[in-house]
């Protein structure tokens, strides 16, 4: 049930008392960790909590990385996989954009692109990362071209990095066919 779709509810809701609405708010809250964890963000964080975030999720990224080289395909897909998921709960958390292509640049400029081939599984792994890393960067890009020039100007470097990375690759053919450009102006 949509709340848009009942006109006479949203009139009752904005009608009760501020202790019951309180009462009701504080219950929708608790059954949303994101949305309590998006609440305390707004409430009570600043911007210096908003850059201990974005630090803790690097080193994080940084911390893993190393042990990214030693593993095949398979276990490298569910590492990254893992990496962009904590960046896409900050942007929900937070709502910040920069950030979030940010720490995204990061990631995908961090992550090496060459990988052992599973000895077993009928699966090719390879493929399936590589799938992976090229969507995650066009989905960054898309979202790199929404920010306002001055902030895309300040990531543009990391990104002709990342393209650079990619194009001198593996992944060149597959980023030519993908439409990817080689280089951001």
């Amino acid at each position: 049930m949509k709340l848009s779709e009942h006109k006479d509810l949203k009139a009752a809701i904005t009608d009760l008392p501020v202790k019951e609405k309180d009462k009701l708010l504080l219950r929708l809250v608790a059954k949303d960790k994101v949305l309590t964890e998006h609440l305390h963000y707004k409430l009570l964080e600043s911007e210096i909590d908003l850059e201990d975030r974005k630090e803790k999720i690097k080193a994080d990224v940084s911390e893993q990385i190393s042990e990214l080289k030693k593993l095949n395909a398979k276990e490298a897909l569910v590492k990254v996989r893992k990496m962009v998921t904590s960046v896409n709960h900050f942007y929900k958390v937070t709502k910040d954009s920069f950030g979030e292509v940010e720490l995204k640049l990061f990631i995908l400029n961090s992550v090496p692109l060459d990988y052992r081939r599973s000895m077993f599984g009928y699966r090719d792994y390879i493929i399936l990362f590589f799938s992976f890393y090229l969507k995650t960067v066009s989905v960054t890009l898309n979202k790199y071209k929404k920010l306002h020039e001055d902030l895309q100007f300040d990531l543009s470097e990391n990104f002709n990095y990342l393209l650079n990375k990619i194009y001198s690759s593996k992944l060149a053919a597959s980023a030519e066919a993908s439409n990817l450009p080689k280089e951001i102006s």
